[in-house]
């Protein structure tokens, strides 16, 4: 099976070395370029919670951190993990990888909340809570030429709707439900969706459609 792997240059490796180990082929066709946005040291300490929303921006934000918030939440095991690796244990990390599983979960009266993701990014969170906004960095959707594959590995919502726009008409493996409805929203058939919401989750939806 001919497995195309989009995500961003200098992060496909680990996902596809996975791929290809299961004994599948795997076609790069990178979708989203990540550009940070900038800007100088966080203070974290004025915040009774700090919520990273993926990643990126968890690398992004502890990089630029200054002291720490009283708890910090993670949406997704991938964000966590990101966290762990900064020295950051997430206090929450919600059973539902999305800002609605996080709102069901956060306690009634939060205080003050920083929330830190991508530029662009939906705001529910910072509308419901009142919070902060911290946009870490931005995507930009790449313009390849259409891949040829069996199936299409999709990791974020823009990833999703940057394929959707080359047409390649390949099914798509999601990494979670954002990323399925903006893959079904762009005209994408979803064939499987990872039940853990990380690259474990995504090695084990292709690992299933291989058996």
């Amino acid at each position: 099976m001919r497995v195309v792997v989009t995500r961003a240059p200098g992060q496909a490796e680990p996902l596809a070395s996975r791929i290809a180990e299961l004994g599948h082929e795997v076609v790069l066709c990178p979708l989203i370029r990540i550009d940070r946005t900038g800007g100088g040291p966080v203070e974290l300490s004025v915040y009774d919670w700090v919520i990273v929303t993926s990643p990126n921006g968890a690398g992004e934000l502890m990089g630029r951190a200054r002291g720490r918030p009283a708890r910090v939440a993670a949406i997704g095991p991938g964000t966590a993990a990101a966290l762990e690796r900064a020295g950051v244990v997430a206090d929450l990390i919600p059973a539902v990888s999305t800002q609605e599983g996080l709102l069901a979960e956060l306690p009634p009266s939060p205080g003050r909340v920083l929330f830190a993701a991508a530029e662009g990014a939906r705001t529910l969170i910072v509308d419901e809570l009142g919070a902060d906004f911290l946009p870490l960095y931005r995507t930009t959707e790449l313009r390849p030429a259409p891949p040829a594959g069996d199936v299409v590995v999709l990791a974020s919502a823009s990833a999703a709707r940057a394929f959707g726009a080359l047409g390649a008409g390949i099914p798509a493996v999601s990494i979670g439900p954002q990323t399925t409805a903006a893959a079904s929203e762009a005209g994408i058939r979803v064939i499987a969706e990872a039940r853990r919401h990380d690259l474990d989750g995504l090695v084990e939806a292709i690992a299933r459609l291989g058996g």
